[in-house]
């Protein structure tokens, strides 16, 4: 039996040429040809504001498109973040996505002095990030300052472990080397990893 899993492709551009989309796509094939359940989140299609406020926040009901996400994500298993670097970051529109999703109880719960993860503990999420520079140098000299902040702020905090990422670097460099990273995500897709 497969595991119930979603992609969240966080690309702010619906262009289907851009390498975040066709990652998906492969992360999906995989999956689908193991047996397990594949949802799609696309945030570029998405028709949600930037939160504003605390208050927003707290005690306004998500838009219905936020509302249909919150319960893909609650129904999987595992999720799959997916994003290029923008200016050193995930796009904004990505994490105003994570905002409006990850909200008090939802992500979170209100704890006595503090806030504690909410409906996602026990999840799995595996991020995927391109980036026109070597991967290796956004790891060891920029430390993958984004990722890092994503994987403890965001998702470990909302309750989500294990966390595995992937870099992808050079993604304006060779058609081969594309096709070897596609080969590699679906087989991570096949996994459900």
């Amino acid at each position: 039996m497969g595991k119930s899993i979603v992609i969240i492709d966080g690309h702010p551009d619906s262009d289907k040429s851009r390498f975040c989309h066709a990652i998906a796509d492969a992360y999906a094939d995989g999956a689908k040809a193991a047996g397990h359940q594949i949802g799609l989140i696309a945030v570029a299609g998405l028709d949600a504001p930037l939160l504003k406020s605390r208050r927003e926040w707290e005690t306004e009901a998500p838009p219905p498109s936020i509302q249909k996400a919150q319960a893909a994500i609650d129904a999987a298993g595992h999720l799959v973040v997916i994003y290029p670097l923008w200016l050193g970051s995930m796009p904004a529109m990505l994490k105003g996505f994570f905002e409006q999703v990850f909200r008090p109880g939802f992500a979170i719960d209100f704890g006595k002095r503090t806030l504690k993860p909410g409906r996602l503990t026990g999840k799995s999420a595996r991020v995927i990030v391109t980036m026109g520079m070597p991967g290796f140098i956004y790891r060891w000299y920029f430390m993958a300052h984004s990722l890092k902040s994503l994987e403890r702020n965001i998702l470990q905090f909302v309750g989500l472990k294990p966390i595995r990422h992937s870099l992808i670097g050079n993604v304006e460099g060779s058609q081969a080397a594309r096709l070897k990273w596609l080969a590699r995500i679906r087989e991570f897709g096949r996994q459900g990893i």
